[in-house]
């Protein structure tokens, strides 16, 4: 493809993700699969070039903008080479019109910024826009980090976790045999130290409440050793399901998977009700601490999804609480640098639940944040996010 023949794709492209994330529909990852799957003819290299035009213009906007086009030409115009690719030939854009309507705004949605930790000032927000790394979590039922470490020669140990590895930025790794056969899995530091946080024991009974496709009960795994009863429950079937053959990769054949259905958890939960020595609650959220990863959410969220969330971080607290043996935690964590779903959802707890009281994590990462710990990518080289270990007395 030529370069404005690979540009006028990625407004194609770019235009699908705008619609997606203004009618709630497919994310721009898959928009993407779907998008090359019809496009056979594009070669690595142009498949390569046109996702990078596309996600630049992402990052580039914190505010939807109203087309792909728009989007493209607010670039274009402090950027030479670019608006020459704008040169109306065939399968490439059109000739930019004087008068047309250029994208505006800055990284961030403004409406957001007030909603942010204090801690998190401009140099944190800028980096909530660049790309990530990517780091792996060894899996210690199978195998020593320096074993799989000696398998990516260019991993650098990470020494803040006891599994962690990270590799360069867009290193391919899905079908490496390492990862194929359970002996690790992606998953950001962050995550792996909220894992930490937990302080699983071998012999202990462990919920986590919103286990998803199951990456951070895979880490609970590896530190029970198979002796307890680990519970990774969830009310969306379709990442569940993920979760059974990722556990068998990895050896952890004692996890157990529970189907919840909304609004009926607390009679699904009834026989680990006041038993569990840790609850895991990595709660739906607005994901703003993903945001390298997945810069389009920007545009997906709203002051009424954010309420919305807020909501559903509250109720499952309250869920996940009465889970909890005496003496037992509680670890509440959510990839967002948001203070209404982080600090402000910690302290709101306390406040309504008396014989509960909030733990020091100690870990060699992150900031003492409220009565929580808070990950940013700019200070700690994680995602973003906030967790804290609560105590029933």
């Amino acid at each position: 493809m030529r370069p404005a023949a690979r540009l006028q794709s990625a407004i194609e492209l770019l235009d699908a993700i705008i619609i997606a994330a203004r009618d709630g529909g497919a994310s721009a990852d898959q928009l993407a699969k779907r998008f090359f799957a019809e496009r056979r003819y594009a070669g690595s290299k142009d498949r390569r070039a046109v996702r990078d035009l596309a996600w630049s213009a992402i990052r580039r906007f914190g505010e939807r903008p109203d087309n792909a086009r728009s989007a493209f030409l607010a670039i274009a115009a402090d950027d030479a080479d670019l608006a020459a690719l704008f040169d109306g030939s065939d399968y490439g854009p059109s000739a930019i019109g004087a008068s047309e309507p250029r994208a505006s705004g800055g990284l961030l949605p403004q409406w957001i910024l007030p909603h942010f930790a204090e801690l998190v000032d401009d140099s944190e927000r800028r980096a909530l826009l660049d790309r990530a790394p990517l780091d792996l979590r060894v899996n210690a039922l199978k195998n020593p980090r320096e074993d799989i470490a000696a398998e990516f020669p260019e991993a650098e140990i990470l020494p803040q976790s006891p599994y962690a590895l990270r590799l360069p930025t867009g290193k391919a790794v899905d079908n490496h045999a390492a990862i194929l056969d359970g002996r690790a899995e992606i998953q950001d530091l962050g995550s792996q130290l909220i894992v930490d946080a937990c302080a699983a024991k071998p012999g202990m009974t462990v919920l986590d409440l919103c286990a998803g496709a199951g990456g951070k009960t895979l880490g609970l795994a590896s530190y029970m050793d198979g002796k307890g009863r680990l519970i990774a429950s969830d009310t969306n079937r379709a990442r569940l399901d993920q979760l059974r053959p990722r556990a068998n990769r990895a050896g952890a054949l004692e996890v157990e998977t529970l189907l919840l259905n909304p609004n009926k958890e607390r009679a699904m939960l009834s026989d680990v009700a006041g038993a569990c020595d840790i609850v895991l609650i990595d709660a739906p959220c607005s994901g703003s601490g993903t945001w390298r990863r997945n810069p389009e959410t920007r545009w997906r969220l709203n002051p009424a999804r954010l309420d919305q969330v807020i909501a559903a971080q509250a109720n499952l607290l309250d869920i996940g609480s009465e889970m909890v043996a005496p003496s037992g935690h509680l670890i509440y964590a959510v990839c967002s640098l948001l203070d209404d779903e982080g600090r402000g959802q910690v302290a709101d707890f306390l406040n309504r639940h008396e014989g509960w009281r909030a733990e020091a994590i100690a870990l060699p990462a992150g900031r003492r944040h409220g009565d929580g710990l808070l990950l940013t990518p700019h200070h700690d080289g994680t995602d973003g996010f906030f967790f804290a270990r609560l105590q029933k007395l």
